[in-house]
């Protein structure tokens, strides 16, 4: 979503029904540790095992993990007795996340003193089940069949997919779609941004069956926006868009205000602009620090492990005077990138110039408190590992939507940068991951590849180096790798979408005249609300030089205007702003 990192975090839940007996209130407590390399040797000193428990902050069956399993005797008798156990937020530790996110929130992993995985579990284990696990790795610490070896990666010959990969990407992407409620899939319902983007973006080029599927599924996604403050709750059970469960995380939230504004582009007519403001208003009353910056998340509980249906279905006052769920604090370089450009897009969508001052004081902020020598940047205040690449890859990303919307280059000066250091720390045989934090090697994530691979094809487009094309292709050689292809489900949209945008052109509009003349900016303002993603709006005033990429030569106008172009060659000089808008938006 970024894209960014972004996983499917629904995983975390897994239903069943269960007993348990409050634990002793004289158990004693767990040690809980931080994930560090020194682990592994107090392990094999005092012939322990390593058990992680990754999980979430605002994850309810986490806490359930916490207020039962973890205070059970008999599980907190075996992790004294043989144990080093480790907890670990996976907001704050993308390489870990990225590592495990197939195994959902919360996630256990268990490793022998050298390092070597001996179990990988999914999802909240009741006591009963968690003792029994111990117990069995105690007595034969042999690695038992959820640890399989990760499968090589072969990277693709080029940086394309096949035409079979492409018609078995789109079978499959078609096949898990739901025709009666929308969305993909028939157990959990969530608004998957990239295949929104990509059933959008095919149907603006005439693809009415994907249009339909996009439209539907946002329409049953309503259902999902907090009707008392606004926001996306992650996602819905049962198979339908009304069991929703109710932690608000910060891709979710950022991600699907850009698609709603993106719809509104695309369709005007609807409750599609409503939706993003609503979610904007969410972000600006619970997640917006005092300095401008963002926070991560907001949980699922009002009380920590107890389902919060109820409070949720109260109206603001009510909720209120029960208390706030708990929002995490953190301030990730991660999850403001991805939250400015979220908000420059709305900007675009809809004018409202505090959009674009609420990202630009989030970057501020940013650039101020989490910036690294060379223009990448770290994850939180002070990082125990990384840099991750998510950090940075936010950021760049935030910095050429801010250059697409304000046409102010220094915008694009620092995207340059940012992306000059992605490619220098964290380029890697396979595509591109964060780089070794010493526990593990890079293990490249698709969703983060699938994101640079569109950044940097379309920052190649405003920039013309070939340097950044490269890079687009080399994450996309990862992303059409067979072994990448066949695990794809629906997943497969985003991968098709990047697939299309670097064998086409953006949609490439340029305003010619100054920037302090109105009807200039008139014709700047038309261009922003034109609904492709896959876009390139310039603005060129003569006075500040040649455009970046000065691949179309402009004739002088002798008042403002617009070009349409394509393949080096552009429309006849548009002047009226209301015309440009017609042009700009296709036929629905």
């Amino acid at each position: 979503m970024l894209r960014f990192t972004f996983r499917l975090v629904f995983l975390a839940t897994v239903f069943f029904s269960f007993i348990s007996t409050a634990p002793a209130a004289s158990a004693p407590a767990i040690d809980w540790q931080p994930w560090s390399d020194d682990v592994f040797a107090k392990a094999k000193a005092e012939n322990r095992f390593v058990l992680l428990d990754l999980g979430a902050v605002w994850c309810h069956w986490c806490h359930v993990m916490e207020e039962i399993t973890y205070r059970d005797p008999a599980v907190i008798a075996l992790l004294r007795s043989r144990y080093i156990a480790v907890h670990v937020d996976q907001d704050g530790r993308p390489d870990l996340a990225n590592r495990y996110e197939d195994y959902g929130w919360p996630a256990t992993i268990v490793f022998n003193a050298d390092r070597g995985e001996i179990v990988k579990r999914r999802g909240y284990m009741p006591p009963k089940e968690m003792a029994s696990l111990l117990q069995a790795i105690i007595d034969d610490p042999t690695p038992g069949p959820s640890v399989e070896p990760e499968k090589p990666i072969t990277l693709a010959a080029d940086a394309a997919l096949g035409a079979d990969q492409r018609a078995q990407l789109r079978e499959k992407f078609l096949a898990a779609y739901d025709s009666e409620r929308g969305g993909w899939g028939d157990v959990h319902k969530y608004l998957n941004w990239d295949a929104l983007e990509y059933c959008l973006a095919e149907g603006a080029h005439g693809d009415a069956r994907l249009e339909k599927m996009a439209r539907q599924t946002l329409t049953a996604g309503l259902k999902l926006i907090d009707p008392a403050w606004g926001g996306v709750y992650q996602y819905s059970t049962d198979g339908d868009w009304d069991h929703p469960h109710f932690e608000k995380i910060m891709p979710f939230q950022t991600e699907n205000l850009r698609i709603f504004a993106l719809a509104h582009g695309r369709w005007g007519e609807g409750p599609w602009l409503k939706t993003a403001q609503k979610i904007r208003a969410y972000l600006k009353t619970f997640l917006t620090s005092p300095d401008g910056a963002f926070f991560t998340s907001q949980d699922a509980d009002i009380v920590q492990g107890e389902h919060s249906g109820e409070y949720f279905a109260l109206g603001d006052a009510a909720r209120r005077a029960h208390g706030i769920p708990r929002i995490d604090r953190h301030i990730y370089a991660r999850e403001n990138g991805l939250a400015i450009t979220g908000l420059a897009t709305l900007y675009a969508a809809s004018g409202d110039a505090s959009c674009l001052d609420d990202a630009r004081g989030a970057t501020d902020w940013v650039m101020a408190h989490r910036a690294l020598p060379g223009g990448g940047f770290r994850h939180d205040e002070k990082d125990v590992a990384g840099p991750y690449l998510a950090d940075s890859l936010a950021m760049a990303r935030a910095f050429l939507q801010l250059y697409a919307v304000t046409a102010d280059r220094a915008w694009l000066r620092r995207a340059d940068e940012t992306t000059a250091f992605i490619d220098t720390t964290f380029r890697s045989t396979n595509g591109f991951a964060s780089s070794d934090t010493g526990t593990f090697a890079p293990k490249p994530q698709v969703d983060e590849n699938l994101v640079l691979a569109r950044f940097a094809n379309l920052l190649h487009r405003y920039t013309g180096k070939a340097a950044y094309r490269q890079m687009a292709e080399h994450a996309m050689r990862f992303l059409a790798a067979p072994q990448i292809v066949e695990e794809r489900g629906f997943g497969g949209g985003g991968v098709l979408l990047a697939d299309a945008e670097l064998r086409a052109e953006p949609l490439h509009v340029t305003v010619v005249g100054a920037k302090d003349d109105a009807a200039a900016k008139a014709l700047f303002v038309a261009a922003l609300k034109q609904p492709a993603s896959f876009s390139r709006i310039e603005w060129w005033d003569p006075r500040e030089g040649p455009l970046p990429n000065a691949d179309v030569p402009y004739p002088e106008v002798p008042k403002a205007a617009a070009f349409l172009c394509a393949n080096g060659s552009c429309s006849r000089p548009i002047q009226d702003a209301q015309e440009l808008a017609r042009k700009l938006r296709p036929s629905k």
